[in-house]
């Protein structure tokens, strides 16, 4: 390796820490009591605002940038495994799965993004985005089961939400800071039952 390339590497592992480091300060920010401003982050993660802006572009850069780092640790990739099994129950059963598995790498700062989504346009629109695409995929998935009801989609779209997780999990061992994986059996019956499954 040339010292040319190796600055550049390094450069850029410089990069990718300020990055993750501003993106890990949004997400305390979050799970706390402060405002999300730039401002906020920038402090936090002990940059110059300049630099989240260098990074991100704006506001929604940032939150895009949360959202992506939660769907990574919350493995939405394996989502894919979903649409590629050939039963249409099993493969309805691990959408459910992998959604209550990314709903609960962080169930504070998800609760909070979810509340500030209806009172800040910005996050709004970031989150109004993500659900749309779990919504298209519920349409996919609805529309491969054989006498489900007419509303299948919207129905598997709702008992797939955040929310509905994070209500079942409160009513459980797992209480209202709990892993929200303890709902994903409660969650798996009541879908199965309202779009005419077999039982599990």
């Amino acid at each position: 390796m040339t010292p040319r390339a190796y600055r550049m590497g390094q450069r850029q592992a410089d990069v990718d820490g300020t990055r993750a480091r501003i993106v890990d300060a949004a997400r305390a920010q979050l799970t706390g009591t402060g405002a999300l401003s730039l401002d906020a982050v920038a402090k936090r993660a002990d940059v110059a605002r300049a630099t989240v802006y260098y990074q991100f572009g704006s506001k929604t850069g940032l939150l895009e940038a949360v959202c992506d780092a939660l769907a990574d640790q919350g493995g939405m990739a394996r989502l894919a495994e979903a649409f590629a099994l050939p039963e249409p129950w099993a493969a309805v059963d691990r959408f459910v799965e992998v959604i209550g598995g990314f709903w609960a790498v962080d169930r504070v700062c998800t609760r909070r993004l979810r509340a500030l989504a209806a009172l800040d346009e910005e996050v709004g629109r970031v989150i109004g985005e993500r659900d749309a695409r779990r919504r298209a995929g519920a349409e996919v998935l609805a529309g491969r089961l054989d006498g489900a009801p007419p509303d299948a989609a919207a129905l598997l779209f709702v008992l797939t939400g955040f929310e509905t997780f994070d209500a079942l999990a409160g009513e459980t061992a797992g209480g209202p800071d709990g892993d929200l994986r303890v709902a994903l059996p409660v969650v798996t019956r009541l879908v199965r039952g309202a779009l005419g499954g077999p039982a599990v």
